[in-house]
């Protein structure tokens, strides 16, 4: 087992390295977290993932900077946190920072417009790739009341143009509705 230092450098280098090579905001982080701590490291369990990415997008502030300090808490506690945060802060500081300077010359290049338009496609994909991978663990668990909060949430966003927030908030309550169901009864709210 690596000592504590160690592994915050690696944390520190992982969260630094995921922040400066992924543009497209919170949900692309989370899929490169999942693939760096869940699959590559073997820190967080998928499950866990799943629960810190849920945690993440509903808590205010950054979804990324939201990620950072759940995975850092959950793999080193208040030390990983902080590392986690300062390696996923870091990069989009530095680049904005660059960009501020020379914001006239990069508003008005065609090619960097066209850059932009690239990237767009390809985050599209990644955020695509990430609700596929969420949406496979969910109907992998073949319970029926979770495959209708999922179905719920998409119809509400997708058909009716339901805010995420008011989404976020019922899917949260009843998921404590299943809990408080499952405690009463005295086992698991597998109701399928």
């Amino acid at each position: 087992m690596k000592t504590k230092r160690e592994k915050l450098i690696r944390l520190f280098c992982s969260t630094l390295y995921i922040s400066a090579f992924t543009f497209g905001g919170g949900f692309v982080i989370i899929t490169f977290m999942k693939k760096k701590f869940v699959d590559g490291l073997h820190w967080i369990d998928e499950e866990e993932m799943l629960d810190l990415a849920a945690l993440a997008q509903a808590s205010p502030g950054a979804i990324a900077v939201n990620a950072a300090i759940l995975v850092g808490w959950k793999t080193a506690g208040f030390a990983g946190m902080l590392t986690a945060v300062l390696g996923t802060i870091l990069p989009p500081m530095v680049i904005l920072t660059v960009i501020s300077f020379f914001y006239a010359a990069f508003a008005a290049n065609t090619y960097v417009a066209y850059t932009l338009k690239g990237m767009q496609a390809g985050v599209a994909a990644v955020i695509l790739d990430v609700v596929c991978g969420l949406g496979k663990n969910v109907i992998k668990q073949r319970k029926i009341v979770h495959l209708l909060i999922m179905t719920g949430a998409f119809a509400a966003a997708f058909c009716f143009g339901v805010n995420v927030i008011y989404i976020v908030i019922a899917a949260a309550l009843a998921g404590i509705v299943l809990e408080v169901y499952d405690r009463r009864r005295g086992g698991s709210h597998d109701l399928s």
